[in-house]
């Protein structure tokens, strides 16, 4: 999910919660995930006005893009039961970057050998790939269970042996997968897309901060702003033997032709985004142009899936399945 448009009002709804509901909303919530813009939650403790704070005085901040409507509030109200009967604080907030500031204080996310930092100041981890994603204007630091998760079946692709010499990361956000792609496989020919030119130019700014060299050669990084995986740049480099796409199910599933397209015969898709009550659908649409299940891993609610192109079918160079289908699928990104 990308950033927001900064002519968007921005609005936040407090609530307060306990402790253990707090501590059940670690990561997405599947209820928000077919909003356009779901909103970002942040749980925190809290001390009410006049009152010596207890253990289990927390509250709930959501941010939201536009005004939230009384469903969206009413939903939210369902996350945190024991405030069924508390009137929400709802305000709108000044035209600030309110990802930056909703993100604030996130903790750091171990997966397999990679070790994600959103803010600067946190040390690294020995032993690790450390890399730094701060909070801004795009999303994917990291801290989603299906970044989390293709990090990690990344670390475990190659810790098996798997080499990979042409990749493209579909829906790019931050560049995070593809920085962590390049570094597991230095030499590899990259590209990195999303739909949003400003995750575009801030996956550009996280290469530099990472020291991920960019430009079209063996261990550098191109980035395209393209929409899906019809796009000059992107086709014009396939096909690719690892294709990774983090983004959510809807769209993956229409652009199951065209990635499909892009991939070579025994090339490798890594698939996430999805709630586990999508995977089989997603897996349909997948197996339906050739590939099968190589591997499934979950996170909580997220699956993150590895497909395996079949050597018998495909074809030599890619192209659309259905020539009159556009290759595109509005309003997704990296998550």
């Amino acid at each position: 999910m990308n950033d927001v448009a900064p002519s968007v009002q921005s609005w936040k709804v407090t609530l307060p919660c306990t402790r253990a509901e707090a501590e059940a909303l670690d990561g997405d919530i599947a209820a928000f995930t077919l909003m356009e813009h779901p909103p970002v939650l942040m749980t925190s403790e809290a001390t009410p006005d006049g009152e010596e704070e207890g253990e289990d005085a927390w509250q709930l901040d959501a941010y939201f893009e536009g005004k939230p409507s009384v469903a969206a509030i009413k939903l939210l109200k369902t996350l945190v039961p024991s405030a069924g009967r508390v009137k929400p604080i709802v305000e709108a907030l000044p035209d600030e970057d309110w990802v930056t500031l909703s993100q604030q204080g996130l903790e750091p996310v171990t997966a397999g050998r990679f070790h994600v930092r959103n803010i600067a100041s946190d040390p690294e981890l020995p032993g690790h790939v450390n890399l730094l994603i701060e909070a801004g204007r795009a999303f994917g630091t990291g801290q989603h269970e299906t970044t989390a998760g293709c990090l990690a079946m990344l670390d475990r692709m190659r810790r098996v042996g798997m080499r990979f010499a042409h990749v493209a990361d579909i829906g790019t956000g931050t560049g995070l997968l593809a920085f962590a792609a390049m570094n597991l496989w230095p030499r590899a020919r990259a590209i990195a897309s999303d739909i949003d030119a400003v995750a575009v130019e801030i996956s550009a700014d996280n290469a530099r901060a990472n020291g991920v060299a960019l430009g079209d050669g063996a261990g550098r990084l191109a980035l395209v702003t393209a929409a899906g995986g019809n796009h000059p740049a992107l086709i014009g480099r396939a096909p690719y033997d690892l294709l990774i796409a983090n983004i959510l199910a809807g769209p993956l599933i229409e652009l199951a032709p065209t990635l499909c397209a892009l991939v070579e015969d025994g090339g490798t898709i890594v698939l996430a985004g999805l709630l586990n009550g999508q995977a089989n659908a997603v897996v349909a649409a997948y197996r339906a142009q050739g590939m099968r299940l190589a591997e499934r891993s979950d996170r909580g609610e997220w699956p993150t899936l590895r497909l395996r192109k079949r050597p018998s079918i495909g074809w030599k160079r890619p192209r659309r399945i259905n020539p009159a289908a556009r290759g595109e699928a509005p309003g997704f990104g990296s998550i």
